[in-house]
């Protein structure tokens, strides 16, 4: 078995090693994070797996704080007549007392180098080019280990980006990545990993097994976020209470079921944050206006009423199936409608269940409160947006994602998807209805084909 591949993560203090080691590892909760420098104090590890071998080792180490004059004292230990090489330098500094007094901190960045097969030097690109970071890079490469920089916080306008390249170049260093930690590129892994391989010939075999890894795992965190959210499409599309017709009761049900939606909602955020391996507060949704709610005559529409011409067996299907919308009663009754009633008068209400329930509450005068297109458009469109969002945070960043409404035309305009009309004749296929049957066959192929239609 190869061992793993092991990364010394280096640089000034307080340029984003540990927080590019938290979008690298996707874990939110590495080390610590601070705008106080010298944050870490000592040397931490992390290592990645495929399929339980190890192939990447990477070290957090603490920030060069003074290798200016670090470089000055390295220069003084030669003897006379010595020449020595960076290796055998550093060896004897490392022997001496100044590597655990005065130069504690760059003693341990330093022993950590050389014990590993090669470093990432992160640079904070906002910052101008100074003495110290040329010290730095002079000091790093008495290691003899392959450097590669990294140049950081490269998503803001501010950022001095040329040049870093260019007193790179001077330097000899002319492979580096661009890797934002806050706000990593689509390619930043795959790039920094190929960066890497150019530097350690090796190792490219390890390092081509973690490129594919996580780009597998990225689509499957693309599927099963939209599977994710294509389950609270249909969830809230199926939702339905059956209210009676005064006002007063009118609107509290609608308020009610508001607050149900909206709880709703949060539960799909909450899941595709963990799916992303992020926290509850990294993503915040502003209110969900449900506007005055929706009364819907689902219960007439084709859709239900093939449903329901099927249960009864009889041949109120193929009128039914065919969606009659002849109004015969002021009350918005349909042909089918009506077929259905003389079945309810012949007793027939208990054989198609809930079906039957739902005509009875219609005879008795009461509505049916569903929820508004436009609600679903707006849930749809926010759930894109936050899972187009989370795949593009590194788990450095410390800002919540807001929620918005976005402009999408797919979503804005035109017919909802099918799976959502066909949805509104199912009050069985919501979790927030009583008596939901959600592992139904035909209920699971609709949310494979909107899911597909979302990602």
């Amino acid at each position: 078995m190869t061992d793993a591949l092991k990364l010394a993560v280096v640089g000034h203090t307080n340029v984003g090693k540990t927080s590019l080691l938290r979008t690298l590892l996707r874990d939110r909760g590495f080390g610590e994070v601070s705008h106080r420098p010298s944050t870490t104090r000592h040397v931490e590890g992390a290592r990645l797996s495929v399929d339980g071998q190890p192939l990447l080792e990477l070290y957090d180490t603490p920030g060069l704080e003074d290798a200016i004059a670090l470089l000055d004292y390295l220069e003084r230990l030669e003897r006379p007549g010595e020449r020595m090489d960076g290796p055998a330098r550093l060896a004897r500094f490392l022997d001496g007392s100044e590597a655990r007094q005065r130069f504690e901190q760059e003693a341990k960045v330093l022993r950590q180098l050389l014990a590993s097969d090669a470093g990432l030097y992160v640079i904070d690109a906002r910052e101008p080019v100074l003495a110290k970071y040329r010290d730095e890079l002079a000091v790093l490469a008495m290691c003899g280990r392959p450097l590669l920089p990294v140049l950081n916080f490269v998503a803001v306008n501010d950022h001095r980006e040329a040049e870093w390249r260019e007193a790179l170049a001077r330097l000899g260093l002319h492979a580096l990545v661009r890797f934002d930690s806050v706000a990593p590129p689509l390619d930043g892994e795959r790039r920094l990993y190929e960066s890497l391989a150019l530097l350690l010939e090796r190792a490219r075999a390890q390092l081509q097994r973690l490129i594919e890894e996580h780009e597998a795992q990225r689509g499957l965190r693309q599927r099963a976020g939209a599977r994710l959210i294509a389950e609270l499409l249909l969830d809230v599309a199926a939702c339905r209470r059956s209210v009676p017709a005064d006002e007063a009761s009118l609107a509290r049900a609608t308020e009610a079921l508001r607050q149900q939606v909206r709880a709703r909602e949060q539960a799909c955020v909450d899941a595709l944050l963990r799916l992303h391996a992020f926290r509850p507060e990294d993503a915040a949704a502003g209110d969900l206006p449900l506007l005055d709610g929706r009364w819907g005559d689902d219960l007439f529409n084709p859709e239900t009423l093939k449903q329901l011409g099927v249960r009864l067996g009889s041949g109120m299907a193929a009128g039914a199936a065919a969606g009659a919308g002849v109004d015969l009663l002021v009350g918005g009754l349909t042909l089918g409608a009506a077929a259905a009633l003389g079945a309810i008068a012949g007793g027939a209400w208990q054989t198609v269940g809930h079906y039957g329930e739902r005509l009875l509450g219609k005879i008795r005068g009461q509505r049916e409160l569903t929820v508004d297109d436009a609600i679903l458009r707006l849930l749809a469109l926010r759930q894109r947006q936050l899972l187009q969002a989370l795949d593009a945070r590194g788990h450095a960043a410390v800002d919540a994602i807001r929620m918005t409404a976005p402009e999408e035309k797919q979503w804005r305009q035109g017919k909802l998807p099918p799976a959502l009309g066909k949805a509104r004749a199912h009050p069985e296929w919501s979790s927030l209805n009583p008596g939901a049957e959600l592992e139904q066959a035909e209920r699971q192929e609709q949310v494979k084909a909107l899911a597909a239609e979302l990602g």
